[in-house]
C-alpha cells in the first residue's frame, strides 16, 4: 500500500460547494479517486485553483486549469504545493501519482526529497487507456 496518493483535479465539476472528493465529476477523476482510496493511506487532490487540496475540504467550483497557465504561473503553483506539503507533513516511503505531466512535472524534484518510491501507473496512456487501466483494477 502507498503512503500517499495524488490525483489531478478535473474540468468537470458539480454545483454547489461540496467536499472536494465529490466536486470533480469526470469519469477519470472518479476512477482515480477510488483507486487512490483503495491503494493509499492518505490521498490529496492536485487542484489548479487550491494547490494541494484535502478531499474533505468543502470547495466551490472554479475554472482554473494548469493547461492554460503560463510557465511562471505553473512554477508558482508548484512552489505553493511544495509549501502545502511541508505544512501538512505529506511524505512517506511510497507515492502514487494519478496526474498528468502538466500537474506533476514541476513537482517531481520535490517529490523525490519526500518519498523513496514513486509510482506513476498512468504515465504515457491516453484518456481511454487510463480509464481502461483503472477499470481493470477496481475492486
Amino acid at each position: 500500500m502507498n503512503d500517499v496518493a495524488l490525483v489531478a483535479c478535473s474540468k468537470l465539476k458539480q454545483e454547489p460547494e461540496v467536499p472536494a472528493r465529490d466536486l470533480y465529476v469526470s469519469p477519470l477523476f472518479k476512477m482515480a479517486r477510488h483507486y487512490a482510496e483503495a491503494n493509499a493511506h492518505r490521498w490529496f487532490i492536485l487542484s489548479a485553483e487550491h494547490g494541494l487540496l484535502d478531499p474533505e475540504r468543502v470547495t466551490a467550483p472554479y475554472d482554473t486549469t494548469l493547461n492554460k497557465m503560463a510557465i511562471a504561473g505553473r512554477r508558482a503553483w508548484a512552489q505553493r504545493v511544495t509549501e502545502q506539503m511541508k505544512q501538512q507533513d505529506v511524505s512517506g516511503a511510497r507515492l502514487l501519482i494519478l496526474a498528468g505531466q502538466v500537474y506533476r512535472g514541476g513537482l517531481m524534484p520535490y517529490f523525490w526529497t519526500r518519498f523513496d518510491e514513486i509510482a506513476i501507473p498512468l504515465d504515457g496512456l491516453k484518456i481511454g487507456e487510463q480509464l481502461s487501466w483503472l477499470s481493470k483494477r477496481m475492486k
